[in-house]
This record gives structure tokens, C-alpha cells and sequence, in this order.
């Protein structure tokens, strides 16, 4: 019989719950925003999100299991999210997920964040070859791995500063556009011109053969963000539209460079995107461009896939439970646990 998983996802402020068969077959995904609990505010506040999952995780776990007609003795493993992410979010869902493997009797696994984006591809195409270049653009984290196979990685890269999300939100709130950032800088920057600006493009305007590999990889946008709010208070009469299309457009360039950089040095078959800013629609469009264009498998998640949810979670804790078994329920919690990789 398929080794069933229940996922449970609280490390930031979507409480989440998903039943994932065999690691790839989706039988439930329950997501419970907190966006309008914390859109006054401007973004996430620790204590108001994780008072809110203590409030949703039963009924969200509940609902997750009548959608997929499952009972505690229909699964195999319980797994959480157990970093990184808010510490008081982690523990939460870490906490509910330990009582329900041992109400059930059945293993636990903690699960990491970062890792689960990986798997969020492999739900929807289980077939894609390996090694992969992913990367990984959310609101805390963006990387450029190369994924060797289940549970074994290696970095290319990560951000020095800022995260793209993180720099799109700051943006987005400097302009009154509202939380969350991205979107609404998505939204706006179709109807402007993302040429009328020519915002800097960090760490991609030197020649590539002449960097080290831990610039030629990394990525900064605190500067890109400063850089934006500089203008708009030296030209007040600057149209919003125009400056969110093109500080969007010199972030996505600055992705999809690396990207095409990390493709053409490492040789990998296939790409693919993840994190809640593979949603953007320009990303999306340039990540297709650079994969045609170096004549790779690209592989774009369902934006749904691509923000935060359980069933990725429940498919990273099932090859992680293959792999290495149980996790010991005296583990904790880490909000800076980082990924694994290989040297």
C-alpha cells in the first residue's frame, strides 16, 4: 500500500494541512491565509500569527482529512515544518504534529522548509530528471540550487541582503500599494512601461567568467530597493505604475540571469522555479525564456504550488521517512535551520 502522509505547514502565517499518497499524489491541500489579519500591520507580525495557528490548526488538519477520506489509521507519518520560519509559527504546527504521531501511533518527521519547496515541483511532475537547478524565491530565502537527488543538494548561491520577496514588500509598502507586496506590484506593473527606469541590476553587471563563484551566484536587492525609493522621493511625479514595472522588471532580470548563468555553468538537464515569488508573472515569463533558450526542461509549479502549503511538506516528509526514518520526538523547532548540502 502507498505510504500515506499527513503535512502540516505553520512556519510563517498560512496555516496548512495535506494528505500526499506515495509523495505525488495530492488527496488533500487545505490553506488558511492569515493575509487580512496582518495586512494592517504591513506585514507579518510573530505574535499574531502564531496565536492564529493555535486557533486553525485543528479545524484545518480536520478539514484536510474529510477531504481525503482519511483516518489517523490510514496513515503511515505525520510531518511538520520544523524550520525555518517564526519560531512560534514552527512550534505550533511541530507541536500538533508529534501529539497526532503519537495518538496514532505512527512517525513522525520534521521537515524543512526550504527542502519541501524543492518537492513542490516533483508533486506535479513527478518525471522530471535530475539533477535539477531550482530557484528558490520567496519572501525570506532566494537560491540557487542544484538538486543531485532526493535529499541531496548543493548551493550555487544565495542572497547577501535582502530576499527578492522581501524587497518586493518593502517596495510595495514605500509606494502605498499594501501587504502583500508582490502581488500587488504584479498587478500594477502590467499596466505600466518597465523600460521608462533603469533601475541596477545587482551583481549581474560584471563579466561572469571573471567572478568568484560566491558573487557570480548571489544576488542583493536591498540596493535595488534603495535605489527605487531614492527616486520616487527625488521625483515625486514619477507614475507609480512606471516605478513598479521596472524595479520589477531589474529584479526578475536579476533572477533569470543567474539563473541562465547557473544552466549554462553546471550543465543540468532541467530547471525549475519555487517560492511564493514564482508567482510572478514576469518571472514566470523569463524563466520559460531562459530554459528555451538554453534548451533545457523547465518546469513552472501551479501558483499554488508555489506558496506555502502542506503538501509539499507531506511529500519532502515521505522521502525523508524512506530515507531516514523517523525523527525523535525530543526534536525541536529551528527558525534558521538551513538545507543540507553536499560540497
Amino acid at each position: 500500500m502507498a505510504e500515506v502522509i499527513l503535512g502540516i505547514e505553520t512556519s510563517c502565517d498560512e496555516t496548512a494541512a495535506a494528505v500526499v499518497a506515495a509523495g505525488r499524489e495530492v488527496r488533500s491541500s487545505v490553506v488558511s491565509s492569515q493575509v487580512d489579519r496582518h495586512a494592517r500591520f504591513g506585514g507579518v507580525v510573530p505574535e499574531v500569527a502564531s496565536r492564529a495557528h493555535v486557533e486553525l490548526i485543528v479545524p484545518v488538519v480536520a478539514e484536510s482529512m474529510v477531504a481525503a477520506g482519511a483516518e489517523g489509521s490510514d496513515l503511515d507519518g505525520v510531518a511538520a515544518t520544523a524550520g525555518p520560519g517564526l519560531i512560534g509559527s514552527l512550534l505550533v504546527g511541530v507541536s500538533a504534529a508529534k501529539a497526532l504521531a503519537l495518538v496514532w501511533d505512527i512517525p513522525f518527521v520534521a521537515v524543512n522548509h526550504l527542502e519541501a519547496h524543492l518537492y513542490a515541483a516533483l508533486l506535479e511532475d513527478p518525471e522530471l530528471e535530475m539533477p535539477l537547478v531550482v530557484l528558490l524565491v520567496s519572501g525570506g530565502h532566494t537560491l540557487l540550487v542544484v538538486m543531485e537527488d532526493h535529499g541531496r543538494y548543493r548551493l550555487l548561491g544565495s542572497t547577501l541582503d535582502d530576499a527578492a520577496g522581501e524587497a518586493f514588500d518593502k517596495v510595495s509598502r514605500y509606494l502605498g500599494l499594501g501587504y502583500p507586496g508582490g502581488p500587488a506590484i504584479d498587478e500594477l506593473a502590467a499596466l505600466g512601461d518597465r523600460t521608462a527606469y533603469r533601475y541596477p541590476r545587482p551583481l549581474v553587471q560584471e563579466n561572469p567568467s571573471t567572478m568568484a563563484d560566491d558573487r557570480r551566484f548571489a544576488f542583493s536587492f536591498s540596493g535595488l530597493k534603495t535605489a527605487v525609493v531614492n527616486h520616487v522621493r527625488s521625483d515625486p511625479d514619477a507614475l507609480t505604475a512606471d516605478v513598479a514595472a521596472s524595479f520589477q522588471e531589474a529584479a526578475v532580470e536579476v533572477l533569470a540571469t543567474k539563473l541562465r548563468w547557473a544552466l549554462e555553468s553546471t550543465g543540468a538537464p532541467g530547471a525549475c522555479l519555487g517560492g511564493g515569488v514564482a508567482a510572478n508573472s514576469r518571472l514566470r515569463e523569463r524563466f520559460g525564456e531562459v530554459c528555451d533558450g538554453a534548451g533545457v526542461q523547465g518546469f513552472l509549479p501551479s501558483r499554488e504550488m508555489c506558496t506555502d502549503n502542506a503538501a509539499m511538506v507531506a511529500a519532502a516528509g515521505y522521502w525523508r521517512l524512506r530515507h531516514d526514518g523517523p525523527s525523535p520526538l525530543n526534536s525541536g523547532a529551528d527558525p534558521n535551520l538551513g538545507l543540507g548540502f553536499l560540497v
